[in-house]
């Protein structure tokens, strides 16, 4: 009888882009990048795979009902793949963290800001058992300040200084009466931040301290979000379509199986 076989550990690897969305410095399409997830696959080993984009999602939906939650996880996931390439990062792998995020705030939203009960600290638990890695389990925790989880990959300082800035950028949006983000700058950001009647519930140190924790200036932080949100603008429902009126908004038919909040890579 021959020598055993060695089984090696299984390792979760990432889905490797193309080399154009690699190389550092090239302008970054947005509407190209949230399209990407509908080809992106992810290489399985024979023990274990990394869950896919299109499982996460199916995910999310099953645990979120509300549509403003899951545009909510949308935008920040159109954010996340922005600075992923933005930043020469694993595209598939940050809007990953960015669509799941928050999936668990429904079921569990934690008003006693519990560190490992509840929000996110439950998500995350069912997460670590279906097989997403530590740097997405880790920057979702790192997310919430009350978990004390430190934002040690760039991945989580990009999440964290990402989420709040989606929500005063989608606010300041509505309240347009073209309701459309093309007529949003951040010229008027910086002025609704400041106004701390406007969109309450969102923080702003978390904004300021986001940028500062990537190293990037305020101004520049908030036209990254803003253009990462521009290209998916359609799929947040920030085209302009509201301004019509709630009928005026795109829902998918109930036959086709598709939840009706769009997912950001419309087939996936």
């Amino acid at each position: 009888m021959g020598p055993q076989a060695i089984t090696r550990p299984p390792m979760l690897n990432w889905h490797i882009r193309s080399m154009q969305e690699r190389r550092k410095g090239v302008s970054v399409d947005a509407r190209q990048l949230v399209k990407f997830a509908a080809h992106a696959t992810t290489p399985q080993h024979p023990l274990m795979s990394e869950p896919s984009r299109a499982e996460t999602l199916a995910l999310m939906q099953s645990w979120t009902a509300g549509d403003s939650l899951r545009k909510h996880m949308l935008a920040v996931e159109a954010a996340m793949r922005f600075y992923a390439a933005k930043l020469g990062q694993d595209v598939e792998a940050w809007g990953i963290a960015g669509l799941i995020h928050d999936f668990d705030y429904e079921r569990y939203p934690n008003a006693a800001l519990s560190a490992d009960q509840e929000h996110p600290a439950e998500g995350v638990r069912h997460l670590r058992a279906s097989g997403y890695s530590d740097e997405i389990c880790d920057a979702v925790m790192g997310h919430a300040h009350y978990t004390g989880v430190p934002r040690t990959s760039l991945m989580a300082r990009a999440l964290f200084a990402s989420d709040e800035l989606t929500g005063l950028i989608t606010a300041s949006t509505l309240v347009k009466p073209s309701k459309n983000i093309a007529d949003v700058d951040v010229a008027g950001l910086r002025k609704k931040m400041k106004d701390k009647a406007f969109a309450r519930g969102v923080n702003r140190d978390d904004v300021i301290q986001g940028a500062e924790a990537l190293g990037i200036p305020l101004d520049e932080h908030i036209a990254t979000v803003l253009e990462a949100m521009r290209g998916a603008a359609d799929i947040l429902g920030l085209d302009g379509r509201l301004a019509a009126g709630p009928t005026a908004a795109v829902t998918t038919p109930a036959a086709s199986g598709v939840a009706d909040s769009t997912p950001v890579s419309r087939d996936a």
